[in-house]
């Protein structure tokens, strides 16, 4: 992570920053708040300020809100005062960090803030096919769209990606364009000259001047409004952007993921999406399942959060319960991961006794998981065979899906013709007149087996 520290090195805090960069944190410094806005402004971006609360952090943080540039503060103090450290918080910092630091509580703050403590959890084949496909193109330049139902975890592939490419070293900038107005996501993108309209008091250095050298994420692409498309489609192709405001075009170079929920396929067809654009972000398509197709992650993720929540919360670790195991497993999870980890965030602080049972475990609603159905996973893999087979269809004729299903068919009866024109709800004379022509199409064509030869 980015980490700029805010104020005067000397004594603990150079120590505190020593910590920080030996918790992995890429760190830089300016003295004063005007020269730690003018710095994220100018494009040197941070994913936390480390504060000193002798500054004035609620100025640092109202002067980065005007500039819509909003960045978690932690703030950070000799001796400790409380009435100063709670002053920080109800400034609008996160954290307070008491110097001279422990690494622990650097690392510990450093981790709960960012968040980008999110590793890959994999154990379901499914899962496992997916990421093999991002590490065989991580390395290249090629942009890939990600896509899935919300929740299944987007963001964390492409952060996945970008810290196995080449670009690992260098910035990983990720803009939701959902969450951000129409009307000042270009300014967000591409920035913006001074006096390029009211309120823009400075040059402000966009998300993609921010990321080059490395990777921009556009999470939620599908949002973005057609007009902002077009120019998002020309800083693709040229490599290049334009500022609001700006007269000349400057040089950009960055690698671009991009993630959706939606059918991007299917928002072309409704004019809502450019197709133009679409070939260019899906040079590779990630596609993620739903965790109800990837059951092997299931327990393998819970347990992750319940080790991840039980630190955070200065609680123990406790194992799941065999019930428990049965029932996250059987559960369907319509929220994906994020709602998986709500899950066991609630268990770890509810669990009562020595292990994390069926019972700490709550929906939203704060009603218990069902009880496992014992057909329930039995019935989980045939909706998912079902869902898989579904989907190796698509891109095939009707001819090569009708030929597909006819030679299965007669797989599935050993060659017996009679069964398989019964099976396929045809006459066995145009189940014949079809083989004849797949045999002089060079096909193979399943030949009748031992008894079943003479019924054929």
């Amino acid at each position: 992570m980015r980490l700029l520290v805010v104020g005067k090195l000397s004594g603990q805090l150079s120590t505190a920053v020593k910590m920080a960069m030996s918790a992995g944190a890429k760190v830089s410094h300016v003295e004063t708040i005007e020269q730690a806005t003018h710095a994220l402004r100018a494009g040197q971006g941070a994913d936390l300020l480390m504060v000193d609360y002798d500054l004035d952090i609620a100025g640092l943080i109202a002067a980065n809100e005007d500039e819509r540039i909003r960045v978690p503060v932690v703030a950070c103090g000799i001796a400790a005062d409380p009435k100063r450290a709670a002053d920080a918080i109800r400034a609008g910092a996160k954290e307070f960090i008491p110097l001279p630091p422990e690494a622990s509580l650097i690392a510990a703050v450093l981790a709960a803030v960012s968040d980008d403590n999110r590793p890959m959890v994999v154990r379901d084949p499914n899962m496992q096919a997916v990421i093999s496909l991002a590490d065989q193109v991580a390395a290249s330049d090629a942009s890939i769209l990600i896509t899935g139902e919300s929740g299944v975890g987007k963001e964390v592939v492409a952060r996945y990606v970008h810290q196995k490419s080449r670009r690992a070293n260098r910035p990983f900038i990720s803009v939701n364009c959902a969450a951000i107005p129409e009307n000042l996501l270009e300014s967000e993108l591409f920035g913006h000259e001074k006096g390029a309209f009211t309120g823009a008091l400075a040059r402000r250095i966009g998300k993609f001047e921010e990321a080059t050298g490395g990777t921009l994420l556009l999470d939620e692409i599908s949002e973005m409004d057609t007009r902002l498309q077009a120019k998002l489609l020309r800083a693709i192709q040229e490599r290049e952007i334009d500022r609001v405001g700006g007269t000349k075009p400057v040089k950009v170079d960055i690698r671009i993921l991009a993630t959706s929920n939606r059918d991007l396929t299917q928002a072309v067809k409704d004019g809502t999406f450019r197709e133009d654009l679409l070939y260019r972000l899906n040079v590779v398509n990630l596609r993620l399942p739903p965790l109800r197709e990837r059951p092997g992650d299931v327990v393998a993720m819970a347990e992750f959060f319940i080790k991840k929540y039980a630190a955070a919360n200065g609680l123990p670790e406790k194992p799941l319960s065999q019930e428990a195991r049965r029932r996250l497993t059987a559960h369907r999870w319509p929220g994906n991961v994020r709602e998986l980890e709500n899950a066991m965030h609630r268990a770890v602080l509810l669990a009562p006794g020595h292990e994390i049972d069926e019972n700490a475990i709550r929906l939203p609603d704060g009603q218990p998981l069902s009880p496992a159905d014992p057909h329930a996973r039995t019935a989980m893999a045939a909706v998912t065979a079902a869902e898989t087979a579904s989907r190796a269809f698509v891109g095939q004729t009707v001819a090569e899906m009708e030929q597909t299903l006819i030679i299965d068919t007669l797989e599935h009866c050993f060659g017996n013709r009679t069964h398989a024109a019964n099976i396929l709800g045809i006459s066995i004379r145009t189940l014949r007149n079809k083989l004849k022509e797949y045999n002089e199409a060079g096909v193979s064509v399943p030949a009748p087996q031992g008894a079943a030869a003479s019924a054929a």
